[in-house]
């Protein structure tokens, strides 16, 4: 059956609230539960272009620098289990909007903040929101899609999270250069605004009746996982045997220890542990960590060769890096389409190999007169291997699971390649800086190279795990 062939089946789709008589069509459930999760994860990099404006405008250290960052992504990455669960408790479409609201409020914090301080406090409010619409956004959208249609609908969601990673230094470069610092919080407000009368009226309800808070668990998680990102982050800058460094991995290490022996014996696990006895779910997850780390790792120090070698603006840099970028929106509903049928591991497989060879030939080619035509084949090549990872890692996540826990799954999986980002930057740079530095273009490329390689290196270890990923897999019923 063609794609024109099922469009009248998208039309019928409905994802109308209990009670009602009307019919959602199925792209305004797509566009209701994508559009939130867009802004969320553009947040996740729009900062980080404006951050030498940031410097001057608010007299701002090195480290609160880094902390406009951190204290997005320590919120964020360790809170995302939890919204899912509060979700599972009082209902997944009102902790969505209040998910919402809150990153629309603490978004118009950022735009007012006059000192540093005041910034860094509301972007952590901003990823408490954040944590609530991710792991939400993909559950809310699964169960408004029909079966015969997830593939294709998940494909969609990914190809607007693609868009997301594309667009951020663009808007970030494009607000900066023609506008004040500020806009890049105040865009997300008319945005938010609309988007929640459209969850409410696109999306329908859902929880799971009877379900208790594992409130032990959460606070296990939250802190244990705190602790580790907080140790990742400062690993670069602190290094990573430092005093601070170390303890917060071994605090981190021993809570979600203590987090795994709770989760094993409370009734209702905020995390079951029985999800790591089906292979899919625990390979997609290995997955996601190594693309997130190699990808990502090596994004963050490509995307500043491309305003170094030679020098451009944050804007004309973010426009150069849209090869690669924009190439998961195109390719990422197609995946969607095709897992069923050539199987989620395979396409994993296939897009963590075409990442590495991009990386790889990317970095074969980077140097200090490089022309940017010679990057644009291996960028278009790395970009189809993300979309060809991102719709699959949803379905295969999703289909690993019974689909009343597929919050917990969502929250889990997004919570490890968060974590997997996050390490994926500090290990590179910690590479880079040990081999060149940001003073001249030759010293940069110094750096490039090798930390690169690392993350070539792990993106292929990824691709290895996902061919050991079975088709079809069983749903968990525990």
């Amino acid at each position: 059956m063609t794609l024109s062939e099922k469009t009248p089946d998208v039309e019928e789709a409905a994802a109308a609230p209990p009670g009602e008589g009307r019919r959602v069509p199925l792209w305004l459930a797509i566009v209701a539960s994508s559009v939130p999760m867009f802004m969320v994860a553009l947040d996740n990099l729009v900062v980080s272009t404006a951050l030498r404006t940031l410097a001057v405008d608010l007299d701002a250290t090195t480290q609160q620098l880094q902390w406009f960052v951190n204290a997005y992504v320590l919120s964020f990455a360790c809170l995302l289990m939890t919204g899912a669960a509060l979700g599972d408790r009082f209902g997944r479409r009102m902790v969505f909007v209040a998910g919402v609201a809150v990153f629309t409020l603490s978004s118009i914090g950022c735009g007012l903040a006059d000192t540093s301080e005041q910034l860094i406090t509301f972007r952590a409010l901003q990823g408490v929101g954040a944590a609530a619409v991710m792991p939400l956004s993909l559950t809310l959208l699964s169960q408004a899609v029909p079966e015969r249609l997830r593939g294709m609908a998940l494909g969609v969601w990914s190809g607007v999270s693609g868009l997301a990673v594309a667009m951020g230094p663009v808007v970030g470069g494009a607000v900066v250069d023609g506008l004040d610092w500020r806009w890049i919080f105040w865009i997300n407000v008319p945005v938010c605004v609309i988007a929640i009368p459209l969850v409410l009226f696109a999306l329908r309800e859902s929880s799971l009746p009877g379900t208790r808070l594992d409130l032990v668990g959460m606070v296990l998680a939250a802190a244990g996982l705190c602790a580790v990102v907080w140790g990742i982050v400062h690993g670069e800058t602190d290094g990573w045997t430092s005093g601070t460094v170390l303890g917060a991995f071994a605090g981190g290490a021993v809570l979600l220890a203590v987090f795994v022996a709770w989760e094993a014996r409370v009734p209702q696990p905020m995390l079951p542990l029985s999800f790591y006895r089906v292979r899919a779910f625990t390979l997609t997850n290995v997955v996601s960590a190594a693309m997130y780390f190699g990808v990502f790792g090596s994004l963050f120090l490509l995307a500043q060769y491309l305003q170094v070698v030679p020098p451009h603006t944050p804007l004309e840099a973010g426009v150069r890096t849209l090869a690669w970028t924009l190439m998961p929106m195109f390719v990422a509903p197609v995946a969607g389409l095709l897992t069923d049928k050539v199987g989620g591991g395979r396409l994993m497989a296939l897009g963590l190999f075409l990442q590495g060879v991009g990386l790889g030939w990317i970095n074969l080619v980077a140097d200090t007169d490089t022309s940017y035509s010679s990057l644009v084949g291996p960028m278009i090549v790395a970009g189809i291997g993300m979309g060809f990872v991102f719709a699959p890692t949803a379905a295969v996540v999703l289909g690993s699971v019974a689909k009343e826990h597929a919050g917990k799954a969502s929250g889990a999986n997004t919570t490890v390649r968060e974590v997997g980002g996050a390490l994926g930057i500090a290990v590179l740079s910690t590479v880079f800086v040990a081999h060149g530095s940001t003073r001249t273009p030759q010293e940069f490329v110094d750096g490039l190279h090798p930390a690169v390689w690392v993350g070539v290196a792990v993106v292929f270890v990824g691709a290895l795990c996902a061919l050991g990923i079975p088709r079809g897999p069983r749903a968990e019923e525990d």
